[in-house]
């Protein structure tokens, strides 16, 4: 790849070109870049956002949900470098300055708003399936929905956990805590021997079976009470999806509330 992109060119009606503000290296493998925002641009915390590259003379899409808060002036993506991911590949070497198409409309079903009732919110993340969370959590209107907000974040390693400054700041934003909302954090690794001192050690889909999930937050997972977002890992998912039917919770449809809607994160 050139130390300059090549401007990508795209119908106006389509897409605009953007242009990259910020890149920052989580670990070796793990990014995230922050874009100008489009024109009149609109999004719900939770969607996602297609982005577009040019690699010779053909324009490359792929979906990435947006983790900036709806209300910033600029659109931030986190991003894992996929081996021989042809995409990545042109996104791995971005610098501010570089231009990234952006379409003009948002796309996804994982949102806050499909839940009509519930108090306790789980949002169950691995690896880069992080990314719309942190939007979410940014919303105002998820602090007032709901009176317990569990953000799960599980990785193989405790260098992948990403955000954490962030997330640790939440619940000081006069704007999120006057919705009296009460915010867990509840980190886990798969291969890290050197854990951080409290931190669950397990796939989420162990610890769910384990009863360790339920535990480390002090809530129990149940059909009246609880409102359960899943993104990243199909496997995860699909796992995940089972023991939630094995419990009674059902998947939110367009004409028929549930208490769980899902995101495959590739």
């Amino acid at each position: 790849m050139s130390s300059t992109p090549p401007k990508p060119t795209v119908s106006p009606l389509k897409a605009s070109t953007e242009t990259v503000t910020s890149v920052h290296n989580w670990t070796d493998k793990l990014f995230s870049f922050r874009t100008t925002r489009p024109a009149g641009y609109q999004f719900t915390p939770g969607q996602f956002a297609r982005l577009g590259v040019t690699v010779g003379e053909e324009t490359l899409w792929r979906a990435y949900s947006v983790t900036s808060a709806a209300t910033e002036n600029e659109l931030e993506y986190f991003l894992v470098q996929v081996p021989g991911g042809l995409f990545t590949e042109q996104l791995k070497h971005l610098k501010p300055g570089d231009p990234v198409l952006v379409e003009k409309f948002s796309y996804g079903f994982m949102t806050a708003d499909r839940f009509v009732d519930g108090d306790d919110l789980w949002m169950l993340a691995t690896g880069t399936g992080l990314g719309p969370f942190i939007s979410i959590l940014q919303d105002p209107m998820v602090w007032q929905k709901f009176r317990n907000l569990i953000l799960v974040h599980c990785v193989r390693n405790a260098e992948e956990l990403a955000y954490q400054d962030l997330l640790s700041t939440l619940p000081l934003r006069p704007e999120l805590a006057a919705g009296g909302a009460r915010l867990q954090l509840i980190r886990a690794t798969t291969r890290d021997a050197k854990a951080v001192a409290g931190d669950l050690q397990g796939r989420i889909t162990t610890l769910l079976t384990s009863g360790a999930l339920e535990a480390a937050a002090g809530l129990p997972i149940t059909v009246e009470a609880s409102r359960v977002m899943m993104c990243g890992n199909p496997e995860m998912i699909t796992e995940t999806r089972e023991i939630l039917h094995q419990r009674g919770l059902r998947p939110c449809r367009r004409a028929v509330p549930g208490q769980f809607v899902t995101e495959d994160y590739w």
